[in-house]
């Protein structure tokens, strides 16, 4: 958006007879574009330090949810815990409702494609509405369900509670469970990742299962906490991504309107001068016909 402004107000305008005359771009119009652009500047700003002061919080909470979400992970990996062979495959995609964040939700959709494409009739849960909008438009028959108004706050564990609960009573049929989520690298950086919890049959047929001498109706509840953990991780790990993408999205965004605000500025003056010079020229030449 603000690129085109900066074109049109850049270029020569084209006479009614079709000859190419100096755009004065009327400094009207110049300074109207230069003050929506400061305008723009002031909002993102804003966004940014917004941004930032959410990207503590976030951190803060993700250290938490990680701690929780490996000790949930490291109980499969001491049981050996592998996915049922030939087994249903239920794909969770993790993003958020907000936008303004670069291609943060992308990379989920596209790591979920790529995902489904192994596994053409894998049913797929979405959690948030940008991911739905960009899944929708490619594996449609494979969305069963999908949670919005997440991404407004950090993600808490009665959230991914609720989620699990509806995700198990819709009844779908499921032996492994890949949430695909924005893994958290640093301020600057992120990837797709993917964290995998298991049902109940998959973890009685792991190899150490015996060891842990569990119940049956302990491991039921057993399932669904590890499941609400990881959906949790993945919820808070991906929103504290997000907030570094969109303070960074934010802070370019601010850059960008901070050139395009000098530029606008210079070809004003430079035509401002130019108006003042012409009518100085006018007035110097009629005096000296006087």
């Amino acid at each position: 958006m603000l690129s085109t402004a900066s074109r049109i107000a850049a270029r020569p305008a084209i006479a009614r007879n079709g000859a190419q005359v100096r755009n004065m771009a009327t400094l009207k119009e110049v300074q109207l574009r230069l003050k929506s652009v400061q305008n723009i500047e002031k909002i993102t700003g804003s966004m940014k330090m917004i941004a930032s002061t959410k990207v503590n919080k976030a951190q803060r909470a993700m250290e938490n949810a990680r701690a929780f979400g490996n000790a949930s992970s490291s109980l499969y990996v001491s049981a050996e815990t592998q996915p049922v062979e030939d087994g249903k495959t239920l794909f969770v995609a993790s993003s958020s409702d907000r936008g303004l964040c670069g291609g943060i939700h992308s990379s989920v959709s596209k790591a979920t494609r790529r995902a489904i494409a192994k596994q053409p009739e894998a049913p797929v849960v979405v959690l948030g509405d940008k991911s739905k909008a960009q899944l929708s438009r490619a594996v449609r028959k494979n969305l069963t369900l999908s949670f919005n108004q997440i991404g407004k706050g950090v993600p808490t564990f009665d959230e991914a509670c609720s989620i699990v609960d509806v995700i198990q009573e819709s009844g779908i049929e499921y032996d492994n469970v890949d949430i695909v989520y924005n893994k958290f690298l640093s301020p600057i950086s992120y990837e797709a990742d993917v964290l995998r919890t298991f049902s109940q049959d998959a973890f009685k047929a792991s190899p150490n299962f015996a060891v842990y001498e569990i119940e049956d109706d302990v491991l039921a509840n057993l399932e669904q906490f590890t499941f609400a953990n990881a959906v949790h991780h993945a919820l808070v790990e991906g929103h504290a991504a997000e907030m570094c993408a969109k303070r960074a999205a934010m802070e370019n965004a601010t850059k960008n309107a901070g050139e395009m605000i000098s530029k606008l500025t210079m070809f004003y003056n430079r035509g401002r001068q130019a108006v003042i010079t012409n009518e100085l020229i006018d007035i110097i030449t009629g005096a000296s016909a006087l």
